[in-house]
This record gives C-alpha cells, structure tokens and sequence, in this order.
C-alpha cells in the first residue's frame, strides 16, 4: 500500500514550483501533469488552477527565465489547463523525473470485484429503530445488477496519499489538536458536586485511548471493521477524527488512512456505499465520516466522494424535511434515520462542501424532525406518538445542530430528558447505549447544571464499566498497551451491531469535550431550567418557553 503522507513531499517551495511549471508542461494523463494540479489544488483550494493559470500568463508575458539547482527553465508558451474530474484526482505520489510518459509501460488495474466484499446482513436495523419490530425483507443490497465499481478510485493503489504538507497551513483545524483538546477537556469536563471540582473530562482520556487501540487491533485488514462494513467503518473513522487523529497521526495515522480508503474504494457509481444494511443506516453514517475527513484533511478526492454522497441525502428528504430508510420518498418520517442523515448533513456544511441545495435541506429538517415532538417535550419514533421516547435525545439534539435551541420543541425536548438517567447496573429504556449517545451529546450542548448533573454519571459510569485487555498491542514505540472496549449492560435485549458499535458510541460519548466543535460550530447554546429530576412529576409552563433570556 502506498504512503499516504507523500501527497506533498517535504521539499522546498523553490522545487515544488520547479515540480508544478515541469507538470503543467507535461502530457495531460502524466503523472508529471496530475501532481502539478493535485498540488496546485491541495495549496490553493478548487480556484488554484484559475490563480496558477494567471501567475503563468504574468510569467510569460514577462518572458521570465529562471535558475533552479542550476537547471534553467524558459517558458515558451501558455499551456490551456483543462480538467478532468476523474483523472485529475488520482494521482501517483511518486514524483516522475521526466515530464513525458511512455503508456505502453502502463500496467491496466484490476477492478475490484463485488465477490471481494460481503452484502450487508450483520446490522440490526433494530438498533436503530427501537419501536415496532422492522420486517427485514428487502433484497441484499451493494451488489445490484448493473451497479459498477466506482470508476473513480478503482482500487487501494489508485487512492492518492490522505494528507501531506502544503504551503498554505491550517491551524487548529476543527479545534482537535492536542493542545486544544486539553483546553476543552479542562474547560468542559470540570463539575462540581458541592465538594470541590473535578475533571471527568482528563480521567476519560485513558478510556478513549484504550478504545481507539481496540478499534486498531480490530480493523479487517481490508481497512473495514465488521459487521455492517460501511457503517462500522464509518462509526469507527468518526471515533478517531473526533479525537484528532488523522493519516498524519503517529500512532493511529495508518489505521484511519486504510479506513478511508476503504470508503472511497467502496462507493458505488450513485454515491452509496456496498455492504449496506437493508435499511441503509450506513449511507448516512459514512458519509457523516467522509465529511469529517474532508474537513481535516480538505483533500479534492475526499471531497468529491462526500459530495457524491451528500447528493443522496439531500435527494431523499421528503419535501416536509424528514426522512425515511434508505432515503427514500414517502409519508413516513422516521426519527432515528433522521438523526444520521442531519449530523452529515451538519458536517457537510461545516467542511463548507458545495452541494446542491445542502443548505435548504438544512433549513427544512428543522420541521422535519419537529413534527414528530409531542406537546410534554418527548420526540416519537415515526411520529409525535409512537415509541417511548428513547429517541428524545436524537430530537433534541437535531435541533440544537440546525440551530434551533431555542424552539419549545428543543427545550421541552431536554427537560423531558432529566427522566433519564446514566446507570450501567439499571439502564434506561431498551437500546440504552444508543440513547445515550445522543442524549450526552444534547445534555452538553445546554450546558449548565443540566450538563454538570448528567457528567457526573456518565463519564464514571463509562469508565468502570469499560472491558480491558492488559498488555494487547504494540505502540508505535515498542511499548505494550492496554485495550478497552464495552459491551451492553447485563440482561438488556437493546439492538447493536456487535462491540464496535458499542464501543463507538461510547468513547464518542467520552469525547463529547472536544468533539463538538466541528459539528456544532457557532451553534446557539439556550440554557434551560434545571429540574430535579427526584422532586416529583416533570410541569412544563409553556410560556416561560417564550420569554427572552
């Protein structure tokens, strides 16, 4: 597998542009050609071949010569660049000293097949869906006559380096740098019980630490983790950004690299994903992934494939805002699907991806996902009066996303939510790892004594309940480390994929410090009236909803 880190090698700026003025004098499907555009856009945006084009007429018309390590270079004319969508974005890393090509040398790639790859049949949907049970009928999906490969990126090979240096760099991106994840750790994790502060926040650290090392043990050596592929995948990828881990990372850098790839390599031609479950749970959470790694890594090829499939998602929603399995049209809204779909969509918007229509869709979940509240503040499973509200949190959470905190439905929806509870030994509800995931997230977002009481469950709850392995992997500096991963609460008959998504969903929980940032970023924080949730029953005024705070 080629290195993904040699995207832009570390050489000087005088001999990237040597590089760059040989490419773009180059054959058009030479490697020579694709790296002076692949480099040109990874320093200057999609608009870096309007500006070099302009920087070459000026050198040009300026008859300009000059002297690189003693190799002098003239332009004697203005090369028309035209690109093409597909080719350019593949690139060879490897730097070709000549600028011609001999294509007889060209070895055609082989295409992966759809027998290399299982259809997905190990998600239950029912963890997703906690209500009525689902019927499972429809056909094995990924490997649909007449759906191709992805022409785009054929094979592994084909999938040019994740990161790499460039001339122009972005600090703090997203906030997941080390430095400032201690910020927000110390920030946001500290609470105080009435005797004294203290901070959940850096004592969770090990946990997610334990976790992201079981998650590396764990990867198929395709890059994929079991059982739903694309889903797992994408659950796994979100874990690893979340904590600002990158292709560039020491430690885990190989591992989120080979999971990228596997989900662009693995992206059908109408921008969905093989392997998916019968519902397609998985087209919503790996695009939420590819998002995220667009926006950490802002690379042209990452961002094709997340646009491809945002175009799905924004095609599916119904024309009230809502959506339905498999993104498909029709009069049913289903909370839970809708969840997945809104944070990509969210996460799209904050990569500043170009889609179509991204950010009306945006605008119209907001009634989407409200119609199914009810009038106590509790958020349906289809409709504001099925389920039991374990999707509360889901709601709740959608809203604050779009940047609704402040509508009634939003801050009914996380009073309501003090009727839940953390407590690994007496869960809430039937699916309570996939409920809390949400509901931490939402409790967060409204901060205050409502954020102060739940992350005094939480987090040590999380902790001591985490399963631990001494001794199980090999660190990047030959030491030994512990793993950790989690799996239900005894006697609970929730739905789950298996540990990967048990353990996802956890240690994205235990990130909750820092995670927030890219997803929720100048979100509208409406604090709201903490209720004691053992003083009785829950009485909501509707009106102090509507007084200015």
């Amino acid at each position: 597998m080629k290195n993904m880190m040699n995207l832009l090698e570390d050489v000087s700026l005088q001999e990237q542009w040597r590089r760059i003025v040989i490419g773009l004098h180059s054959p058009k499907d030479s490697g020579a050609r694709r790296y002076a555009i692949n480099t040109i856009q990874h320093i200057f945006g999609p608009s870096g071949i309007s500006i070099a084009g302009s920087l070459m007429i000026a050198l040009i018309a300026l008859n300009l010569s000059f002297d690189m390590d003693n190799k002098k270079i003239i332009l004697p004319e203005l090369t028309t660049i035209t690109l093409d969508p597909i080719k350019d974005y593949i690139l060879d890393p490897a730097w070709e000293a000549t600028p011609k090509e001999d294509k007889s040398t060209i070895q055609p790639r082989d295409p992966m097949t759809d027998s290399a790859w299982t259809t997905g049949s190990g998600m239950n949907d029912r963890a997703m869906e906690p209500s009525d049970p689902l019927s499972d009928n429809s056909r094995p999906v990924g490997t649909e006559d007449g759906i191709k490969d992805n022409e785009l990126i054929k094979n592994v090979e084909s999938i040019p380096p994740l990161t790499g240096k460039s001339i122009l760099t972005i600090k703090n991106l997203y906030g997941r740098t080390d430095e400032e994840r201690i910020k927000a750790l110390n920030k946001y994790g500290t609470s105080d019980d009435g005797g004294g502060a203290y901070n959940r926040g850096t004592d969770s650290e090990g946990a997610v630490i334990k976790a992201l090392r079981w998650l590396k043990r764990e990867q198929l050596p395709d890059g994929s983790w079991k059982n739903t592929r694309p889903a797992m995948t994408g659950l796994a990828l979100l874990t690893y950004l979340a904590h600002g881990d990158t292709p560039a990372s020491k430690e885990f850098g190989t591992t989120v690299e080979k999971g990228i790839k596997w989900l662009l390599e693995n992206q059908e031609l109408d921008g969905r994903f093989k392997g998916r479950d019968a519902h397609d749970y998985s087209h919503p959470i790996a695009t939420y992934a590819l998002c995220e790694a667009y926006g950490m890594t802002k690379l042209p090829f990452i961002k094709s494939a997340a646009e491809k499939a945002v175009d799905v998602i924004i095609r599916g929603q119904h024309p009230n805002g809502g959506w339905d399995y498999n993104c498909k049209q029709s009069d049913r809204d289903d909370t839970s699907y809708m969840g997945w779909c809104i944070q990509a969509l969210k996460a799209a918007s904050i990569a500043s991806l170009e889609n179509e229509g991204l950010k009306k869709a945006l605008e119209k979940a907001i009634a989407g996902i409200k119609k199914n509240a009810d009038s106590t503040g509790k958020f349906g499973y289809t409709n504001s009066k099925d389920g039991n509200g374990g999707l509360t949190g889901v709601g709740v959470l959608c809203m604050q996303m779009l940047g609704a905190g402040k509508e009634v439905e939003t801050r009914k929806g996380i009073l309501w939510l003090q009727k839940a509870t953390f407590d690994w030994e007496r869960p809430w509800l039937t699916s309570p790892i996939y409920y809390w995931y949400y509901i931490t997230q939402a409790k967060f977002q409204a901060g205050g004594e409502i954020w102060n009481s739940w992350n005094r469950q939480f987090a040590a709850q999380l902790i001591l309940h985490q399963k631990v392995e001494k001794k199980a992997i090999k660190g990047p500096n030959g030491v030994m480390h512990d793993i950790g991963w989690w799996e239900p609460p005894a006697d609970v008959k929730g739905h789950s994929d298996g540990p990967v998504m048990d353990t996802t969903l956890c240690a994205l929980q235990l990130e909750v410090y820092y995670r927030h940032l890219p997803t929720f970023q100048a979100l509208d924080r409406a604090p709201a009236e903490y209720i004691n949730p053992d003083a009785g029953d829950l009485k909501i005024e509707v009106s102090s909803f509507d007084q200015k705070r």
